[in-house]
Formats: structure tokens, sequence, C-alpha cells
């Protein structure tokens, strides 16, 4: 870390957030600060480490995001569950879990884009309860659950409303008019098992996108500059966050399970329906 790396990051110093913080003020404030540090960590100089591929790395600035969020969950809601993507693993005792992916798009934060974000979601017996998605370089919060409706840095999203609101429309466009957002590892196109679905799903759509992050494609599908998305074997904390997001925004998620893969999707309940379709043409059983 150079002099000047070591000058930036000390002129911010993580807070001790309050435990009288409600559920979304806390998850906010957490993605916040998560995401800032990361950044700053970047501008003071990182570099990475493969996990499994060239694309799967992980930085300093993960593990420090990660234990940070740690650290204030359990100052903040000792009762619950932790599961991180760095590792970080709490069983609770109050039945919830905070699901946390200090940075999301790795390949991306490493290699100078924007396109990456800090994530967490909450989770108890009936499922995600709520998601924040957090991208410091555009400055970009997106917050949303089952008891708050969705929302980009504090303006309501309205990209999924109930017949009669602005934006309802959405849920009904089908799939060969929109955008979808994907992700698929070049080594994965070799296996038909996984190809066949992928493509079938791709080709249904009006164009692809492939950003890199998960959570960041989830956020765009909730306010409408994605039209929807897919992708397979997600784990919980790049799927909860956005997850939560979208259906809080009116829109619908799934799960299907093709050629023994679970596709994850995510847009208005027409394209989310044709997307399962298209993937189960894909299957060899």
């Amino acid at each position: 870390m150079t002099e000047i790396g070591k000058h930036r990051l000390g002129r911010h110093s993580t807070a001790e957030l309050n435990p009288a913080l409600d559920d979304y003020q806390l998850a906010e404030a957490l993605v916040r600060e998560a995401g800032t540090l990361a950044l700053l960590m970047r501008q003071a100089g990182l570099e990475g480490r493969q996990k499994t591929s060239v694309s799967d790395v992980v930085t300093a600035a993960d593990h420090a995001a990660e234990a940070y969020v740690l650290e204030q969950l359990q100052r903040c809601r000792p009762d619950d569950g932790i599961l991180g993507e760095e590792g970080t693993a709490v069983d609770g005792t109050s039945g919830r879990t905070w699901v946390i992916d200090p940075v999301d798009g790795t390949y991306n934060f490493l290699h100078g884009s924007t396109y990456w974000c800090s994530a967490i979601a909450l989770k108890d017996s009936s499922g995600v309860v709520l998601g924040a998605i957090f991208q410091p370089e555009e400055d970009k919060l997106w917050l949303g659950g089952t008891a708050r409706p969705a929302t980009l840095n504090g303006e309501r999203l309205t990209t999924y409303g109930d017949a009669g609101v602005e934006g309802s429309a959405r849920s009904d466009t089908p799939l060969s008019e929109l955008g979808a957002a994907t992700y698929i590892h070049p080594t994965w196109l070799a296996d038909p098992l996984c190809a066949m679905p992928w493509h079938a799903a791709a080709t249904s759509a009006a164009a692809l996108r492939m950003f890199g992050s998960g959570s960041c494609d989830l956020s765009r599908v909730a306010d409408g500059e994605l039209g929807c998305w897919f992708q397979h074997s997600c784990p919980e904390w790049d799927w909860l966050p956005g997850k939560a997001i979208v259906l809080a925004a009116g829109g619908a998620a799934d799960v299907v399970r093709v050629n023994g893969l679970d596709w994850f999707v995510a847009g208005g309940s027409t394209a989310v329906r044709q997307l399962r379709a298209a993937l189960e043409s894909g299957s060899v059983a």
C-alpha cells in the first residue's frame, strides 16, 4: 500500500453503527460503509488472489469489508446468524440470518471497473426479508424487502406495479422484447448440460448483457434499466439481496432445475415465465 493510499484510507474511519437502527437502516449503513471501505482500499493499491479461476478472485478489500460487516452485525444483532462469501459462518439463535457479499464483482473491482457493489440480505424461515445493494462509484443504493417498497437512493421504484400504477406494463413485456443480463463462465459453455439451456434462454431475448456482477444486474432489473436476468448455480449472497429488491419492486423471481443445475431468474412475471420455459427446453431428459 502506498503512502498516499494509507493517507486516503486513514481519512475514512468505518462507523460503529447504532443497534437501535431498524433492519433496513442497518442494512443500508452496512453496505455503504463496506463499499466505501473497499473503494478506498482499492485506491490505496490492491492485488488479487485466484480462488477457482482467473476470473474468480479475492482481495484484501473483500476480507476487510466482510470483517467490518461481521463485527457490526455481531454487536447490533447478536442473536442473528451470519453467512458471508469470504468464509464467515455464524450460527444464530433468532432464526434469522444475514447473508453478506462485501464486494460482488471482484474481477471488475480489481480491474478498475465501476460495475461492482456491496450487498447484503436478511432471511428467515419464510425466505428473504430484505436486500440492500450499494454501488459506490456510481453512488447508487437500492433497498427493499417484504416490509418496504424498493427504492433507488430513496426514490420509490415502480418498474413492476399493480394495474393502474405507472410501469406495470413492464410485468407483461415478453422476453423477446427485453434485454437479458446473464453470466456464464467460458468453461461451462463446453458442457452441453449447461450450454443447451443457457443458449435456449439467451436466444429468446432481444439482446444480451454480461457485466459480471449479479447483484448489480438484479438491481437494474428492479429499476428497469435491464429487462430480466438469468444465471445458474448462484450462491445465496449473489441471489438473495437482488431477489429481495426485485420482488419489492413488484417483479418476479424463480429457480428452475435443468440437467442437474439450478437456474435463477428474475424480471417481470411474463419474462420470468418465458425464461423458465426456455431453460426447460434445453433439458436432455
